[in-house]
Parts: structure tokens; sequence; C-alpha cells
């Protein structure tokens, strides 16, 4: 599913990354943890193609066998958001949509029909257990339902793989345990890969492998 190579990234003189080497195989649910500057975030950024990789002649990062230092910007933008989902600390949910439009957004900009959209997007929110929230905006859902609205968006294109940053950072801890167990419901539904930066030890220890972060490399 993941293969990268070396990678690296650079920020002026800072070196955030220091060569890399990760391989993340189809349907696994990984952990990435490490102090506050190891680089988890920017590694999940640059694994999640929102950010690139300094160059270096021997680097490389393969998803699904697509190599992504190839794409130019439009194809790439393409990839993500066919192949990949996110999900963030705090939701990034627009305030003036509905959950249900919220979760549309995606499926609107792959092209997807509104019908065909809406169907998927209140499926999902019936499988999250908000079937009775499709027209709430944010500021009327909990926060561990703002997270669930977050997480269908995520899943609305069907992509193979979700990156999930701090996702349970801003939940209660109920609301938290929920939201972890969720994962792995989603991984044996739907078969899902997803890659979690977290300082949950909870969360990192319940995933198929904890890799742990010092210094901008892997060393476990």
């Amino acid at each position: 599913m993941i293969q990268a190579k070396n990678i690296h990234k650079y920020y002026g003189d800072l070196q955030v990354l220091n060569g890399v080497n990760l391989q993340i195989n189809t349907g696994e649910i990984v952990s990435i943890v490490g102090a506050s500057g190891a680089g988890k975030t920017t590694l999940l950024h640059i694994l999640g193609t929102l950010d690139k990789a300094s160059v270096k002649a021997d680097s490389q990062l393969l998803i699904n066998n697509t190599n992504i230092t190839t794409l130019k910007d439009k194809a790439l933008a393409k990839f993500r958001n066919e192949h990949i989902g996110f999900i963030f600390q705090f939701h990034q949910l627009l305030p003036e949509f509905t959950a249900i439009e919220n979760v549309c957004l995606p499926a609107f900009i792959k092209g997807t029909k509104k019908t065909d959209a809406e169907k998927r997007a209140k499926e999902l929110l019936d499988f999250l257990g908000l079937s009775h929230r499709y027209n709430h905006k944010p500021n009327e859902l909990s926060g561990g339902e703002q997270q669930r609205v977050a997480v269908a968006r995520a899943l609305i294109n069907n992509p193979e793989l979700i990156f999930a940053d701090e996702p349970s950072g801003n939940l209660d801890s109920e609301s938290a345990d929920n939201l972890h167990n969720l994962f792995f419901k989603l991984r044996d539904e739907f078969g899902q890969t997803f890659v979690i930066v977290t300082h949950n030890e909870d969360l990192a220890n319940m995933a198929d492998r904890k890799l742990v972060m010092v210094d901008g490399n892997i060393i476990d």
C-alpha cells in the first residue's frame, strides 16, 4: 500500500525528516508516536500528499503502486481526492454547511452527481449513528458527532487509505474510545488502511503496529 524510501524534509536549514524508510501493508492500522517536534505530522502530510519531501536522488514514495513523486499538481490532487481520506484533530468542517453537505464535499470535487453523493453520505452517516443529524450544522453537534461527520467525509469517495492526525486529541475520553473502536470497525467493514499520528497511548497500542519517531526518523 505505502512504500517510502529515504524521505527527507528541510525547512531552510532545519532538517525535520532524516531519511525515513517505511512500508505499510493493505488493511493495516499503523500508529506513529513520538515527542512533539519528532516529525510525525510532517511525515503524515508527505505520505498523504499534502506536502512534498525535499528532493533526494534515491527518495521514493509509492502509494498503491503509483509513484507519487512523478505526479504533476493536477494529477496529484486527483489522486488524493480519489484514493486518500483525511481526519484531523479539529474536524475542519465548514460551519455554514450541514453535516450531509460537509460529507458530500469531496464527492462533489470528484464530480459525483449530487443525488449519488447524498445517497452515499446518508449511508455513511447512518452507519456512524448520525441519521438524525443530516441537516444539523457543526455548531449544533457535539465534539464526538463532529468528528464522526469528519470520518464520513473522509470515507465518501471510498478511499483505500485514511490518514488521521491526532483524531481524538480534542475529544473527551468516552468519545475518544468510541472513535478508536470505530477505526477498527471501519477497517473490518470496508478494508481501509489507516495511518494514525497520536499522543494517545491507548490508541497507539491498539494498532497492528506502533512506529516510534525520534529526531526525524523511525526507530521502531
